[in-house]
C-alpha cells in the first residue's frame, strides 16, 4: 500500500460556484459595508441632525446590536425553512430598511431605521455562509478558497466603506451612503432567484423525507433567549455609551449594567435547560470552536472601535474633510484585498492556527504605533498602521472562518456561523461604545488621548487573540484524501 502523502490536487472553482460565491458575497458586501461607511459620516450627519456623539454612537451601535442579537436567531431559521429562502428575505429588507435611512428627518428614525438594517443583516450573514458551506461542503481545500474569497469581500467592503463614504458625501450629500445600498440589495436579489439552487427535495424517497422532515422540526425559535439576549446586550452597550457624559454613579448607567449582568445570567440559565436553546452551550465545549469565536471577538471589537475613533481623530483632531477623511482609508482596502486572497492559500497548505497568530500579531503592530499619535503626526506614518492592521486581520479572519466550520458538522453551519458572528458583532458594538466613550470630549486633545487610549488596549487585546490561537486545531483543509466519490458542484445542480 503506498502511505506517502499525497500531493494536494489543485482547487478549481467551477462556474457554478463562481456565481454562488459571488452571489452570497454581494450580502456579506452589505451588510459589512454598512458598519463602517457611516462613520465618515458622522460629522455631517452630527450637524444636520443636530446630535451629540453618545447619538452618533448610537447610530452606529443600533445596527450592529441588532445585527448581532438576531443573527443566532436568523441561523435557526435558515435551517427550519431553508437558507436560501432567509437569505433572499434578508435583502428586501436591508433595502427596505436603507431607504428608510436615506429619508430619516431626525435621529430617533435614523437610530430606528439602523435597527432595521441589522435584522435584515442578521437573516443574511449565516445563511449566506451556510449556502456557501453547503456548495463546497465535499471539499475542504474547495471550501477553504471560498471562504477566503467571501471574506474578502467582506472585509474589502469594511475598510473600503470609509473610502466610499467619502466619495459619495462629497457628491451627493450622506444620505447617498444608505441609498447606494437599493441597487446592490437588487442585484443581489436577482442572482440569488437566478443562480443559488433551490433545495432539492426528496418526496419520493420515504426515508429521506423522514430524515428532511426530522431536520426541518430539530430546532424551534428560542423566543425567550432571544428576548433576553436584546435586554442583555443592549443595556450593557447603553450603559457603556452613556457611562462618560453621565457619570458610573447615575442611575441609567448603573441600572443598565445590572439589568444587562441580570438578563445575561437568566439567559445562560435559560439555554442550559431549553430543548432547542438559541446558544447552543455544548458547542462551547469545543476547543477550536470557543476559542476561534473569541478570537474573533477581540478582532471586530478593535477594529470597529478603532474605525470609530479614527473617523474622530481625521476629522475633528486633523481637521480633515470627509473625502480626505475617506480616503485616508485607502490602505485598509488594499491591505485587506491581498491579505484575504493569500489566506486562503496559506490556510490550504498549512491549517488555520499559523495564519490567525501571525495574522493577531501583524495586526497588534499596527495598533501599537497608534498609541504615539498625535494632531501633528505625520500622515504617513498614521497610513503605515492602517496598512498593517488589516494585513494582519485579513490573514486571520478566513482562516478563523474556516476552524468555525470545520469544528462542527455541515448540518450546524448556519448555527455555528451566525453564533461566531454574533459574538463579533456584539464584540463589535462594544468596541465602539467603549471607545467612543474614551474619545468623545469635544476637543482634538481628548480625541487624541482616546485614540491613544483604545490602540493600547487593542495592541493587548490582539496578543490576547494570538494566545488563543494556539488552542485552535491546525489541521491543514488538504490534510487527509478527498473522497473518491464525492460529487462536486457543476452545472446542472
Amino acid at each position: 500500500m503506498n502511505t506517502s502523502h499525497p500531493t494536494p490536487a489543485p482547487v478549481h472553482f467551477t462556474p457554478a460556484l463562481t456565481r454562488i460565491v459571488a452571489t452570497v458575497s454581494v450580502g456579506f458586501v452589505v451588510t459589512q459595508l454598512d458598519v463602517t461607511i457611516v462613520n465618515i459620516a458622522l460629522a455631517r450627519i452630527a450637524t444636520d441632525l443636530h446630535t451629540r456623539v453618545a447619538g452618533l454612537q448610537w447610530i452606529v451601535d443600533a445596527y450592529t446590536l441588532a445585527f448581532a442579537v438576531l443573527m443566532l436567531s436568523g441561523g435557526v431559521l435558515g435551517e427550519r425553512y431553508g437558507a436560501r429562502r432567509l437569505y433572499a428575505a434578508g435583502l428586501v429588507v436591508f433595502a427596505l430598511a436603507s431607504l428608510a435611512c436615506g429619508l430619516a428627518a431626525n435621529a430617533a428614525m435614523l437610530v430606528a431605521a439602523r435597527a432595521l438594517q441589522g435584522a435584515g443583516a442578521a437573516a443574511m450573514l449565516p445563511n449566506s455562509l451556510a449556502l456557501l458551506n453547503e456548495a463546497c461542503r465535499h471539499d475542504r481545500a474547495l471550501r477553504a478558497r471560498a471562504v477566503g474569497f467571501w471574506t474578502a469581500a467582506g472585509a474589502i467592503s469594511i475598510a473600503a466603506g470609509p473610502v466610499a463614504g467619502g466619495l459619495l458625501i462629497a457628491a451627493f450629500g450622506w444620505r447617498s451612503i444608505f441609498l447606494v445600498n437599493l441597487p446592490l440589495c437588487a442585484a443581489g436579489l436577482a442572482a440569488t432567484l437566478a443562480w443559488i439552487p433551490a433545495p432539492r427535495r426528496h418526496a419520493r424517497e420515504p426515508g429521506a423525507a423522514a430524515t428532511a422532515g426530522v431536520a426541518a422540526a430539530a430546532r424551534s425559535l428560542d423566543v425567550r433567549g432571544q428576548v433576553l439576549a436584546v435586554v442583555a446586550l443592549t443595556a450593557f452597550t447603553g450603559a457603556v455609551i452613556e457611562w462618560r457624559p453621565l457619570g458610573f454613579m447615575h442611575w441609567a448607567v448603573a441600572g443598565g449594567f445590572a439589568l444587562a449582568f441580570a438578563a445575561g445570567f437568566a439567559f445562560v440559565s435559560l439555554e442550559a435547560r431549553v430543548r432547542d436553546p438559541m446558544l447552543p452551550l455544548a458547542m462551547l465545549r469545543n476547543r477550536t470552536f470557543s476559542a476561534a469565536v473569541l478570537f474573533g471577538i477581540c478582532v471586530n471589537l478593535t477594529y470597529y472601535g478603532t474605525v470609530f475613533v479614527l473617523a474622530l481623530y481625521l476629522q475633528h483632531a486633523r481637521g480633515e474633510t470627509p473625502l480626505q477623511a475617506g480616503l485616508a482609508f485607502v490602505p485598509l482596502t488594499g491591505g485587506f484585498l491581498l491579505s484575504n486572497i493569500v489566506s486562503g492559500h496559506v490556510v490550504a497548505h498549512y491549517g488555520t492556527r499559523r495564519p490567525m497568530v501571525v495574522g493577531a500579531l501583524l495586526a497588534g503592530a499596527g495598533y501599537a504605533l497608534l498609541t504615539t499619535v498625535d494632531a501633528a503626526t505625520p500622515l504617513a506614518f498614521v497610513l503605515l498602521a492602517f496598512l498593517l492592521i488589516p494585513s494582519g486581520m485579513g490573514l486571520a479572519v478566513p482562516a478563523m472562518t474556516t476552524a468555525v466550520l470545520s469544528s462542527v458538522e455541515p448540518a450546524r453551519a448556519g448555527t455555528a456561523s451566525a453564533l461566531l458572528n454574533t459574538a463579533r458583532q456584539a464584540g463589535g458594538a462594544v468596541g465602539v461604545a467603549a471607545f467612543g466613550a474614551l474619545a468623545g470630549g469635544a476637543f482634538a486633545a481628548q480625541v487624541v488621548a482616546g485614540l491613544r487610549a483604545e490602540a493600547a488596549i487593542s495592541t493587548a487585546l490582539l496578543l490576547t487573540a494570538a494566545g488563543l490561537a494556539w488552542f485552535v486545531r491546525t489541521a491543514a483543509a488538504h490534510a487527509g484524501a478527498r473522497p473518491a466519490a464525492a460529487p462536486r458542484l457543476n452545472e446542472s445542480r
